[in-house]
């Protein structure tokens, strides 16, 4: 059985004490044991803010970014070893595994192209200059500079590659050294690819690090120049964010969290329309793809009443076409879920939901796995639950069951009402509107837009369209409220996270030559 390690310090640190054992979650296999027991936290901490991060405020954008394209290019080399580790211990089916991997690969090389984009500048100029007073030699500028001390990245386990990278490519080309924290339980891929780039020598000493284990008390830690970027529930997020320290020193923290997106079908969309087969498409997509444990995933399905039964009963086709089992074969199509802990919550989620409304499709049973041996993995079935017309359920507004599971909701057709039951979700990361009328979706659009971090408008003329699941690095990721209130990527507004905005205030020809001194 492989044993994980840390990188920290500049060197490869073994745990000890008592490890979690990591393991294939279709077969509960042991693969790997991992620790951070005996880690001086402090000490990697440390070496970051002293080496990593000086060497990365030397260099340019253009040559941070250089260094992303390179990681990018290293990680590609070993694809296919990093499929097959998201495959045994993530629980993909190969087409999930690529949509982890090859997605942070991606979003490496569209920083890198970006930090190519802001050439050999080290900060960067916010906005134009400003007359301040009466005469024109008094002005002022809002610049951009990295910060002087460590992000911290504690990663969510459903995404060990991409969200490894999506945060490590925003800071890392702002000039930011980065400690990153995979989840334990899927910690394998992330940890090969921290071997590969130590391996390729691509970064400077201290500018990468990787923790595996628990992270201990790294969070409590952290000081005013420290930036702390999480995934994961709401309420770990809270009590992260009531930390003393982070309280004391004002911790920059982002926080991306819990998130019922919705889908909403338009009242004029006809079934069997190219429209209406995109929408049953990204839904059937989201609630099987990964098993739903992503959050992005659709999970209330808005459609109108008139066509709800006919809506049900097409999504009831196409997951009953789904064959569940070990994902290492190539005819199944949706693997199990992460760990014991993430079925049972499943589990008792539907049990909620289906309380309220009525089981349309799947259980929270026990199934028969294609594969596996009978009572093994961490297996349950798409699932979809059905709402009358106005019900006044509230576990569907609630509560985010992470798995395979969706709720069926019918409304009048009525833009505004569709926009009311979008919110009472609390705020999401994304959520998607399916229509060609543009009166309804100017309502709809502007009805939904204060609750989210992202609309995503579905139409069957968008050529290669990823669908509302998928989080490109050119736009904002992040949401309000239940979502976590935080922003992720989108471009170059990312590397905003990981800077100090200052106004330099004083003489026109002084503050133009303070901005002509860095090259470019």
């Amino acid at each position: 059985m492989l044993t994980l390690r840390s990188y920290v310090g500049g060197r490869w640190i073994e745990g000890g004490g008592t490890p979690q054992t990591l393991l294939n979650p279709a077969t509960e296999a042991p693969l790997a044991s991992a620790s951070s027991d005996g880690v001086d936290l402090a000490a990697a901490l440390d070496h970051a803010r002293s080496r990593g991060g000086p060497a990365l405020r030397a260099t340019s954008f253009a040559e941070r970014g250089a260094l992303l394209g390179t990681m990018a290019k290293a990680i590609q080399v070993h694809r296919d070893e990093l499929l097959d580790l998201a495959v045994a211990n993530g629980g993909n089916t190969r087409s999930d595994a690529k949509f982890d991997v090859e997605g942070a690969v991606a979003t490496l090389s569209a920083y890198a192209e970006l930090g190519a984009s802001l050439g050999t500048a080290r900060f960067l100029v916010d906005g134009e200059g400003v007359q301040l007073g009466r005469s024109p030699r008094f002005h002022g500028q809002h610049v951009c500079v990295p910060r002087t001390g460590v992000a911290v990245h504690i990663n969510a386990f459903n995404f060990p590659a991409w969200g490894f990278a999506e945060k490590a490519a925003t800071a890392l080309l702002a000039g930011m050294p980065v400690l990153s924290k995979p989840a334990t339980s899927s910690a394998m891929v992330a940890h090969r690819i921290m071997e590969i780039v130590v391996e390729a020598k691509v970064l400077p000493e201290g500018a990468l690090s990787l923790l595996v284990g628990s992270p201990r008390d790294l969070p409590a830690l952290l000081g005013a120049q420290d930036v702390l970027a999480f995934t994961g529930s709401g309420d770990t997020g809270a009590r992260l964010r009531a930390l003393p320290n982070v309280i004391r020193e004002s911790v920059r923290i982002n926080v991306e969290a819990d998130s019922l997106n919705a889908a909403v079908l338009g009242p004029d969309v006809e079934q069997g329309g190219d429209m209406y087969e995109l929408f049953l498409k990204d839904v059937q997509r989201d609630i099987t793809q990964k098993a739903g444990q992503k959050c992005t995933a659709i999970r209330r399905v808005i459609v109108p009443a008139a066509i709800a039964a006919t809506v049900r009963d097409d999504l009831i086709e196409l997951l009953g076409a789904v064959r569940v089992g070990n994902p290492a074969r190539d005819d199944v199509r949706m693997g199990p879920l992460a760990t014991a802990a993430q079925l049972a919550e499943a589990r008792e989620g539907v049990t909620r939901l289906a309380a309220e409304g009525k089981l349309a499709f799947g259980s929270a049973g026990p199934i028969a796995a294609t594969g596996v041996d009978a009572g093994k993995g961490y297996f349950i079935s798409p699932v979809l639950v059905e709402f009358e017309p106005g019900a006044a359920a509230s576990a569907v507004h609630d509560r985010e069951v992470f798995g395979p599971v969706a709720s069926l909701l019918p409304y009048s057709g009525d833009a505004a009402e569709a926009a009311a039951i979008v919110a009472r979700g609390n705020g999401g990361l994304v959520s998607s509107l399916y229509s060609d009328d543009a009166g309804w979706l100017e309502e709809a659009v502007f009805g939904i837009a204060p609750h989210h971090g992202r609309i995503f408008l579905g139409h069957p003329k968008i050529e290669l369209s990823p669908g509302p699941g998928t989080v490109l690095p050119q736009l904002v990721h992040g949401g309000p409220g239940r979502a976590g209130g935080g922003e992720e990527l989108g471009g170059a507004r990312g590397l905003a996270f990981y800077m100090q905005r200052v106004a330099l205030e004083g003489a026109r020809p002084v503050i133009g030559k303070l901005l002509g001194a860095q090259p470019g």
